[in-house]
């Protein structure tokens, strides 16, 4: 009861005039900012931190600059469907998975029911995550700081379980693909010993790695276009979307279908979230890949499934408000917009941490009350901008094209000013794009990018440790998960020789 009070106190402090308004300009900003290719709340956050010290001086206090940055970040979660349904592109990486069925809904005219659906399950997701924050933030707190690496690799490798079915039925397409996808992300410097590794031909750009973004652009901005630009010989292939009352009320009752990736996506985005280094894109990853193993009629993923969009995007949101719980609770950011979140409040004068929720409660829980609020702005806002986002997809194939390729360069460029990250992007498109003419699913590849550099730092950290696989099976937390996921990566497999078993049956009784 006395959270309760204290909540109530809190949401109260948020809906002061300035707090209020800070919220809405810090959603709206947000919003757009999480579109954008190339940008997303990472970025978005750390621009605008040092306007945060003007809010400060004005506010005279550490709350309202955290209000902003805070609904900066819930916006931006909300935007990245935008620029992934109407164009293809995910304005970050948190909104990949979105693109799997946002994207065909939209060829198939259906934007509208997309839109619609990742913003309910954005709001449906982030209320989920705020509820449990609120109710069992220093429980939860604990209970992340007995994930040590082997957990941490246990869950990757849950994940990679999860998304090993992404390809359809051709499985060792789908494993040659994660394979692949895990070979890129080795690219770079070794974790351990420093020395280089898969430098090709020794230029230097890749160095530092094929960063997630570029790979994420120039499969799903470049190679999008030109796939649509082969199978449509320069015609547009998308049904015009007329704005009413009626498609919009009609997109309202199509959630309905999406309940369960939005509950599925809600509660793995809390856990994942709360997790030191794991973050709301593989939280989202693993929403899709489970929703998808769950349902009845999995081969609609892909093509234009309603949860195939609520379950990511449930789960994104989700996790955001989830990756806040350890940096409050423990002073260690569950996410890279957490982390800009953290240095702010060390800025500020604050002390994350076990104590703070004793110590600074005139800090804390205006903070958690804005939670609600800004979420409760953003779909509002979100909703009444779709008929905005619904012009993208009116314009003329001739300017779209040219749009989405010039979006992709700047978007590149910006986000690391590095010209060779934009020539490489380049190049991984017209891969992505030939994967798919060899009918190869590319969904898998990306997604290892994603979980390599965290699964593979784990592993290796444990083996020097421990000196042995058995630790993975032998831990409380990490024991049960790693048998899951043995089992879920097992399951393609065993579900082939039923099938063929079944075929020979049918046969023999047959003759």
């Amino acid at each position: 009861m006395d959270i309760l009070f204290a909540l109530f106190d809190g949401i109260l402090i948020a809906l002061q005039p300035m707090n209020l308004g800070l919220a809405i300009l810090g959603v709206v900003i947000g919003l757009f900012v999480g579109a954008m290719p190339g940008l997303g709340s990472v970025n978005g956050v750390a621009i605008l931190l040092p306007f945060t010290f003007v809010i400060q001086g004005i506010s005279g206090d550490a709350t309202s600059p955290m209000i902003f940055l805070a609904a900066v970040y819930y916006g931006a979660m909300y935007g990245g469907a935008i620029s992934s349904v109407a164009l293809g592109i995910p304005g970050a990486s948190t909104a990949v998975a979105t693109t799997f069925d946002g994207r065909p809904l939209a060829l198939q005219g259906k934007a509208h029911i997309a839109l619609m659906a990742a913003a309910l399950a954005s709001f449906a997701g982030a209320t989920v995550s705020n509820m449990m924050f609120t109710g069992f933030a220093p429980m939860l707190a604990s209970v992340a700081l007995d994930f040590g690496n082997p957990e941490i690799f246990a869950l990757m490798l849950l994940a990679f379980a999860t998304f090993a079915g992404l390809g359809g039925d051709d499985f060792p397409k789908t494993i040659f693909s994660i394979c692949f996808g895990l070979a890129l992300s080795a690219v770079g410097f070794d974790i351990i010993s420093g020395e280089p590794r898969l430098i090709f031909f020794d230029i230097q750009g890749f160095s530092h790695g094929i960063r997630f973004l570029v790979l994420a652009i120039g499969i799903y901005g470049i190679s999008e276009m030109l796939w649509t630009m082969n199978a449509s010989r320069g015609k547009s292939s998308m049904s015009k979307v007329e704005v009413s009352f009626a498609s919009m009320t009609n997109a309202l009752i199509r959630f309905g279908e999406a309940w369960r990736g939005t509950l599925i996506g809600s509660v793995i985005g809390f856990f994942v979230g709360i997790l030191p280094a794991a973050g709301a894109t593989p939280a989202s990853l693993m929403a899709y890949g489970v929703t998808k193993m769950t349902s009845r009629d999995g081969d609609a993923y892909g093509k234009g499934a309603i949860d195939g969009v609520a379950a990511p995007e449930a789960a994104n949101n989700s996790a955001s408000t989830g990756a806040m719980l350890p940096m409050m609770t423990l002073g260690i950011p569950g996410s890279p917009t957490t982390a800009v979140l953290l240095a702010g409040m060390v800025i500020w004068g604050l002390e994350p941490g076990p104590l703070l929720f004793s110590a600074q409660p005139d800090f804390v829980w205006p903070l958690i009350g804005s939670f609600y609020i800004s979420n409760f702005i953003a779909v509002l806002v979100n909703i009444a901008f779709i008929p905005l986002f619904l012009w993208m997809l009116r314009m003329p194939f001739s300017i779209l094209v040219p749009l989405v390729f010039v979006l992709s360069l700047v978007g590149t460029y910006a986000a690391y000013m590095n010209m060779f990250d934009v020539w490489l992007m380049v190049l991984v498109g017209l891969g992505g794009f030939f994967m798919r003419m060899l009918d190869y699913p590319v969904a898998p590849a990306v997604l290892a990018i994603v979980l390599g550099p965290i699964a593979e730092p784990t592993l290796r950290q444990t083996l020097l440790q421990y000196e042995t696989f058995t630790i993975f099976f032998t831990r409380p937390i990490a024991g049960p998960i790693t048998v899951t996921a043995i089992v879920l990566i097992l399951l393609p497999g065993l579900r082939l020789l039923w099938r063929h078993w079944r075929a020979a049956r049918v046969g023999t009784a047959g003759n």
